[in-house]
């Protein structure tokens, strides 16, 4: 028998219907459900009666998948549940965009008949790891989008000093300064004007924040290494962040990026690949021509 967690945000009444239909296609399959202590108390609660509840990673670790109803935010948060155990998380997007859940609305019944019939992957997703003085994060230190720092309370710009393996290689004067994963280009570094990377190719790319000198540009490397920031503020503080978290900080805080040492494990459901999401989600290839 399977056992599967569940990790959600109530959203509006027209996705109880999807919210159902989980819960009776793993009710088809007897698999053993445990629900999210902060998902539990939504809207949807009486679909959930009789089921176990979990709160962290201490909990989580028994389960054989953890599905993930909600959009890319929600994913964020399951994967923040999950950490390092590696859990694999499945998701089913109830949400906007969904590039971190890739399983549509319509799509549910038959991603996890596929799922529970073993008809899937393992993507494995490398993630970044911050060392930071003070830990601001506590222990939940790794993001799989992006590490970024945001200037803070003022109009000035921040300058940030940038090393890696400790050689110098500039000072950013922006509004912020980000190191994404290749599953993070398509977010906040897209919208900042860096590349889209494909997931497995091991790379972090390295991407400014409204940068004062036109010259600067994003800058892909090798996701083997360190990378140190020092940063000046005027106003003494600035924000940093780890995917959807974030915190203010003092501008003497020291800052490292690393590769994290596990992974996130997206599940990928046959007939569903990174590619196809991309060409949907983007709306590639809408062109009169094709």
């Amino acid at each position: 028998m399977f056992k599967v967690a569940i990790h959600g945000r109530e959203v509006s009444e027209s996705v109880e219907a999807y919210v159902k239909e989980v819960i009776d296609t793993l009710r088809a399959y007897q698999v053993e459900i445990s629900v999210s202590e902060a998902f539990s108390t939504s809207r949807y609660a009486p679909y959930f009666e009789g089921f176990n509840r979990f709160s962290r990673v201490e909990q989580i670790d028994q389960f054989d998948f953890v599905l993930s109803l909600g959009g890319d935010g929600t994913f964020l948060e399951t994967l923040t549940l999950v950490g390092p155990t590696e859990i694999p998380i499945l998701g089913i997007n109830t949400g906007r965009l969904g590039f971190l859940a890739p399983i549509s609305r319509e799509m549910i019944k038959e991603a996890l008949t596929k799922l529970l019939k073993g008809r899937y992957e393992i993507d494995n997703r490398s993630l970044v790891s911050l060392e930071a003085s003070g830990s601001p994060f506590g222990g939940d230190h790794y993001a799989i989008n992006e590490f970024a720092m945001i200037r803070k309370d003022t109009s000035s710009m921040i300058a940030i000093k940038c090393y890696i393996n400790e050689q110098y290689l500039a000072t950013y004067w922006a509004d912020g300064l980000m190191v994404s994963t290749p599953t993070g280009s398509t977010g906040y570094s897209l919208s900042c004007g860096g590349p889209i990377i494909m997931p497995h190719s091991g790379n972090f790319i390295l991407t400014p924040v409204s940068p004062h000198n036109l010259n600067v540009r994003p800058l892909v490397l090798s996701d083997e290494n360190e990378i140190r920031f020092e940063v000046d503020s005027r106003s003494t503080n600035f924000l940093i962040s780890l995917d959807s978290r974030s915190t203010t900080v003092s501008d003497d805080i020291s800052l490292k990026i690393t590769k994290a040492k596990f992974k996130a494990k997206l599940l990928s459901i046959e007939g569903v690949s990174f590619i196809g999401t991309l060409r949907n989600k983007l709306n590639w290839g809408l062109d009169r021509r094709n």
